[in-house]
């Protein structure tokens, strides 16, 4: 039988003694960090193997971000579950399967060792979710006002199978864009959260790993040409990249947009576009139109994608534009998001 966990630490606080080299700092990281992510070793890098390394024809993926969320925790996640999951998301739009993840902490004095443990805690559920290893990372303390409790910045490793070549270059005219839920719920619930407008409300952020949905839907349609995560700047801003990459037009209907009335409803109060609304657990891709049942099929089969819907086609008039169908027989530009509906969402 194992030994119960014993705490090292004795503080409730982290301190700047946390952050100095020294036996506090060691207590800081075995304590909170490597007892949860349980990395092979304690070296200063990961040495990493796998099997579908030695594959023929395959490339690797790599990724770096870092998440400053405010507030740390929020309905629907954490600022741990958001670096794991935006991570993992951003290896597996580019058609790679994530295998390992770095995490970095920057740490202000101050903060509560309570909330970096329910941090990390959560970090290691998604990993674990989504099939990833934490395997290597860094620590660092700040002193008070330096930084806001704690950011994390995490990167990734993935491998891109041979023979899959997901670029938004490759979005040609018919191809059909298809999203895998509704939109704006993360913006949305960070915004209810911070409390500055004293809105209440249940929306929950949309924070998930989507890396087993990429996965189906490259099985089930092969021809798959490209996809993006609509995190910051939202769908319009993620379907703008597209256009500009693939030289072609994108029309979408208003009609079909997956939103909650909760989400119309703030936005309306507070003059915002749903289209530019952030969120961490939504992406769009584009298939070849005889293959788009089947995509959407897969998508629907998973927990991320039972939302999945058609939204609109690439289009060979209007080149490097989004057009948007009203739902009163008008069409407007959807532009690239100019400045910030809403600070520090990821």
């Amino acid at each position: 039988m194992n030994a119960p966990f014993r705490s090292r630490i004795r503080e409730e606080v982290v301190t700047l003694s946390h952050g100095g080299g020294g036996k506090a700092m060691r207590d800081l990281i075995e304590d909170v960090f490597t007892s949860v992510f349980c990395p092979a070793s304690m070296e200063d890098q990961a040495r990493l193997t796998d099997a579908a390394l030695q594959e023929n024809g395959v490339k690797l993926a790599f990724t770096t971000d870092s998440f400053v969320v405010d507030p740390v925790e929020f309905p629907g996640g954490d600022i741990g579950k958001i670096a794991v999951c935006g991570t993992v998301n951003d290896l597996a739009v580019g058609g790679a399967r994530p295998l390992w993840l770095s995490a970095a902490f920057i740490i202000e004095e101050g903060c509560e060792i309570a909330l970096l443990r329910r941090v990390v805690a959560s970090m290691a559920a998604e990993a674990d979710k989504a099939g990833v290893r934490i395997v290597t990372g860094d620590t660092k303390v700040v002193g008070r006002g330096s930084a806001d409790k704690v950011f994390v910045t995490t990167s990734g490793v993935g491998v891109i199978p041979a023979g899959r070549t997901l670029a938004a270059e490759h979005v040609r005219p018919g191809d059909v864009a298809i999203v895998n839920g509704v939109l704006g719920d993360h913006g949305a619930a960070i915004l209810a959260a911070r409390g500055d407008m004293a809105l209440s409300s249940d929306i929950e952020s949309d924070c998930a790993g989507l890396g087993h949905l990429m996965e189906a839907v490259a099985r089930a349609a092969p021809g798959l040409r490209a996809a993006r995560d609509a995190t910051r700047g939202g769908l319009a801003s993620a379907l703008n990249e597209i256009a500009v990459a693939a030289g072609c037009g994108i029309e979408i209907s208003e009609d079909r947009l997956p939103l909650r009335e909760e989400v119309k409803g703030m936005c309306e109060i507070l003059g915002l576009d749903p289209l530019y609304l952030a969120n961490e657990g939504t992406l769009v891709l584009f298939v070849p139109e005889d293959e788009a049942e089947a995509a959407l099929q897969a998508m629907q089969s998973t927990p991320e994608g039972r939302h999945a819907c058609v939204v609109g086609r690439a289009v060979a008039s209007h080149s490097g534009m989004v057009t948007m169908q009203t739902r009163f027989g008008g069409q407007r530009i959807v532009d690239m998001l100019l400045g910030e509906q809403l600070p520090r969402i990821c």
